[in-house]
């Protein structure tokens, strides 16, 4: 029997082309900034591939995280395809919503983050805005091509998520196209832009809710988020 000291953290990566040294070749890959995350709030973070049966994993596991990343299938959640819709990965999307809803049906803690989040409505049966500046007029949810912005978001009081990041105002970074638009079923929105769109929810289920966001906290400085479902994880067993 082994007794881990420190929770191990799932965090779902992208299967694509990537060059290193002298190869170019198709990886398994995944933002550092997850795993640093991970390790500076004291868990032990473990990339999770976009392959069938991926979900055999969670009983191994203490927590997981949803990685952002591009866009979800639209005939996921019963919509066609719009002009400004990314290409979908068939294999990244099973995969997490076979994560998704195995960790909700377990009580397993959860963090999504940006496509994450996305991934946790439209797991759930809700649907989502295909290209936000089509409802809102800009582009300030994702000001630059290749990088972050910053904007505001609101934290409902007394939630999960204002105990969590200790407030209800704060600047975060921010890199999205999409968003919710139908909540699903089972979740609760915490935290809006001043344009009313969804920057947070929670799932209203058991002590450890799951929480998703639609912001990148890897992306900033505050760890609060990452704390909080380290802390939240009881180091297993196997």
């Amino acid at each position: 029997m082994i007794v881990t000291k420190h929770p191990i953290i799932g965090i779902s990566s992208y299967a694509q082309q990537a060059r290193w040294g002298a190869w170019d070749l198709p990886a398994i890959l995944l933002p550092a900034r997850y795993v640093d995350m991970v390790v500076r709030t004291g868990g032990v973070p473990v990339l999770l591939a976009p392959v069938p049966n991926v979900a055999e994993v969670l009983p191994r596991l203490d927590g997981l995280v949803l990685s952002g990343g591009g866009d979800i299938d639209p005939a996921l959640y019963g919509a066609a395809k719009g002009p400004a819709a990314g290409p979908a990965n068939a294999d990244r999307d099973g995969a997490e919503l076979e994560l998704c809803r195995g960790a909700l049906f377990s009580g397993m803690p959860l963090l999504g983050i940006c496509r994450g989040l996305q991934i946790l409505n439209v797991a759930l049966g809700g649907t989502l805005h295909q290209h936000l500046p089509d409802v809102v007029g800009t582009d300030v949810h994702s000001p630059e091509q290749s990088g972050y912005g910053t904007h505001d978001v609101s934290v409902a009081p007394g939630t999960q998520l204002a105990k969590i990041v200790g407030g209800t105002e704060l600047a975060v970074p921010t890199h999205h196209h999409q968003a919710i638009d139908k909540l699903a079923p089972g979740l609760v929105a915490t935290a809006w832009t001043s344009d009313g769109i969804i920057e947070a929810v929670e799932f209203e289920s058991g002590d450890r809710p799951a929480i998703a966001v639609q912001w990148h906290p890897e992306a900033g400085d505050d760890i609060s988020l990452f704390d909080a479902l380290v802390s939240s994880c009881q180091p297993g067993r196997s």
